[in-house]
Parts: C-alpha cells; sequence; structure tokens
C-alpha cells in the first residue's frame, strides 16, 4: 500500500509536462524535480570555478548554471565542461555569439533571455548552434528586463507582459523546429512571480524553471522562495527549481532541497526533525542540532532523524523516525531506533552516538536498496 492511499492529503498532484534533457539529466514529465544553482566566480577563473561546481555538485546539484558574458569565458567554459561531473546551463546576457561559442564549448544548456538577445535572426542562429551540438534551451523571462513594446503595451512589468513575452519566444523556438527548450518566468516579487507563472502553466506544457530571482540574503531569500515556489510546487507547477541567494551555491542547493524535502517531493540526506528547546529540555537542543547538521552533511541516503528535548512529544516524534534521541533526566536521553525504544544513553556522548547510529541506519537502508 502506497504512503499516498494511507494519506491523501499528502499527496501533489504534478502538472503534465513535456520532458527534455539537460545533459544527462531529465526534466520534465516524471523526472525528479532537480535543483540548480549557479556559479559566482569569474568564469575565466577556471580552477575556482570548476571547485565551485563540485563542491555544488556534492551538496547535490543536479545542474549548474555559469555565466559566459564575454569571449574569454566561452573560451573558459571549454575548459570546465570535461573536468565536472553535472551538467553546465552557460547563462548567455546580451550577446549571441556567446550562445554560439558555448554551445560549441560542451555546455548542455544555454540560459538565453530573448529580450536582451536582439531580433529573431539573432535567436535563429542560437537555435541552429543548440540544435547542432545537442543543446537545450531555457527561455529566461525576468520582469527586469522586458521587451521595450511589451513594457510600452502593459505600463509597467506585470505577470501578463511576462507570459507573453515567454510566449512570444517559445513561438520562435517551435517555428524553428525546436522544442527542447524549458521557460522561466521571474521576478523579485513573489506575488508578481507566482501569477506569471501560474498563467504560464496553464498555456504551456513546456518544463518549468521556478525560481523567485534576486530573492536576497540567507535568511530572507529563504523565506521568500519557500513562499513562492513552495506554493507553486503544492500546486503542482515546476520540474526544475532554483533558490536565488546572496549566498554561496552549496547553501542555495541546501535551500532547494529543504524546500523540496517539506513537500515530500525529493529526498536526500538526513531529514532532522527537532524541538525549538524550552525550560523542559534535557540537553542543549540548538547546540545539538547544529552540530548534528554539521557532522551528518555526508549522508546521502535519505533518512530521518528526531532530535527533541523532552518527553512531551519526543516519544511520538521518535516513533516516525528513523533514528531518534528524547532528552530525559539525570544527564541521559533515550535512542529510539526505527520508532521503538532501544536504549539509554548519556548527553555527554550522545552527539557521536548519534552520528554513529545514523550512519548505521544509512549502510542498512543502502544495502537494502541494492538488494532489491
Amino acid at each position: 500500500m502506497s504512503l499516498n492511499s494511507i494519506r491523501p492529503w499528502r499527496h501533489i498532484e504534478r502538472r503534465k509536462s513535456r520532458q527534455i534533457m539537460v545533459g544527462n539529466v531529465p526534466v520534465g514529465g516524471d523526472a525528479p524535480i532537480s535543483v540548480q544553482t549557479m556559479t559566482n566566480t569569474l568564469t575565466t577563473d577556471v580552477k575556482g570555478t570548476i571547485a565551485q561546481i563540485q563542491a555544488a555538485a556534492d551538496a547535490g546539484a543536479d545542474i549548474v548554471r555559469v555565466s559566459v558574458p564575454d569571449e574569454a569565458s566561452s573560451k573558459a567554459l571549454k575548459q570546465i565542461v570535461p573536468e565536472v561531473s553535472v551538467p553546465i546551463v552557460a547563462d548567455i546576457h546580451f550577446h549571441y555569439k556567446r550562445g554560439i561559442e558555448a554551445a560549441e564549448a560542451g555546455a548542455a544548456c544555454l540560459r538565453i533571455n530573448p529580450g536582451n538577445i536582439g531580433d529573431e535572426k539573432r535567436v535563429r542562429e542560437v537555435i541552429k548552434a543548440a540544435r547542432d551540438h545537442n543543446c537545450s534551451i531555457r527561455i529566461g523571462v525576468n520582469a527586469g528586463s522586458l521587451e521595450k513594446h511589451l513594457l510600452d503595451k502593459y505600463g509597467e512589468p506585470c505577470p501578463d507582459a511576462m507570459v507573453e513575452s515567454g510566449m512570444d519566444h517559445i513561438k520562435i523556438l517551435q517555428d524553428n523546429d525546436f522544442h527542447e527548450f524549458k521557460i522561466s518566468c521571474k521576478a523579485s516579487d513573489v506575488f508578481m512571480a507566482a501569477a506569471a507563472y501560474q498563467q504560464l502553466a496553464d498555456v504551456t506544457d513546456a518544463p518549468i524553471h521556478l525560481g523567485i530571482t534576486e530573492a536576497g540574503g540567507m535568511i530572507s531569500g529563504t523565506v521568500k522562495s519557500a513562499i513562492g515556489m513552495g506554493n507553486l510546487l503544492w500546486a503542482g507547477i515546476g520540474d526544475t527549481i532554483r533558490v536565488s541567494l546572496s549566498a554561496d551555491p552549496v547553501e542555495e542547493v541546501k535551500m532547494g532541497f529543504e524546500i523540496l524535502k517539506s513537500l515530500g517531493l525529493r529526498h536526500r540526506g538526513v531529514n532532522i526533525i527537532s524541538c525549538p528547546s524550552c525550560a523542559r529540555q534535557g540537553f542543549d537542543v540548538i547546540k545539538t542540532v547544529e552540530a548534528l547538521e554539521q557532522r551528518l552533511e555526508h549522508i546521502k541516503t535519505p533518512m530521518s532523524l528526531s532530535i527533541i528535548g523532552c518527553v512531551v512529544n519526543g516519544p511520538g516524534e521518535a516513533l516516525m523516525t528513523d533514528v531518534g534521541f528524547t532528552g530525559g533526566g539525570a544527564g541521559s536521553g533515550m535512542v529510539y531506533l526505527a520508532g521503538k525504544q532501544s536504549h539509554k544513553q548519556s548527553n555527554a556522548d550522545m552527539i557521536a552516538h548519534i552520528v554513529e547510529q545514523v550512519e548505521k541506519k544509512a549502510e542498512e537502508l543502502e544495502a537494502a536498496r541494492a538488494a532489491e
């Protein structure tokens, strides 16, 4: 019996979209929702860019975008692509020739903002390069760079203008018999972005790349992204996501997975369920969780861990997690394994012991998966 049949209120029915490939990563259709980020190094710093891409990949990124603003960056991309383990999206700012060069350099996808790139002839040349080099394309509509005729028509950036821009450029690709594309309609305003994406989902079957652009720093940007993208994902809209933060790209990846994990749409690593702590706590919950988050970053196996300060909610939460620890008295607490009481453990050695139990459980889960 499936989880959805047991708990139908947890089911999200995803919008039906076409599937495309970004390198070896499927996007759309029934593929898992992929998590993306973007490097913030100078692309001409080949060594630094490769290191940042690999750090993002180690954190779980499925796809990484790299800025290609000039010819030197195109040449650097040719050195970068063979050295990394994830597909690279080349972000083309203004010059269509960068798109052609990036395709030739081995990019898996070209991100173009047609409103910046120029006339249809130039867009067609980029399409030809993408087709010749087996690249997909992301149409990247942004409220901050809409075409002048749409701003004149609508008076200001708005969802209608964004969707019209996107559909105009979808038509260019389709008229050129190119269908390996996805699309985004980003804005920094959560309401505008959500409304644009909702409209877009109704008028195209193209895979949708979700994002709240220029969302801000770690805290404010994550909140905006969780509200905006979370509501869309809950409604079944979205095939690949990027959390745009003024922060390390690795943090964008982590936050992306946290948003997907909270909705049951993607599972990776340890999901820690912990209380906010209060006077009843039998140990320092906040410092313990901070330590465990760092000590368990290497675990990629999807699993759950409950860290609860006292027996009010601790045993109940532990019943639903793979490993649990509930605070008690006299300097010790109770360890739960697979939802059942297992043994007492002193607070003094609890972090190392919990890490050991989680690692052991991860090995068991991986072995069981391999045996299936």
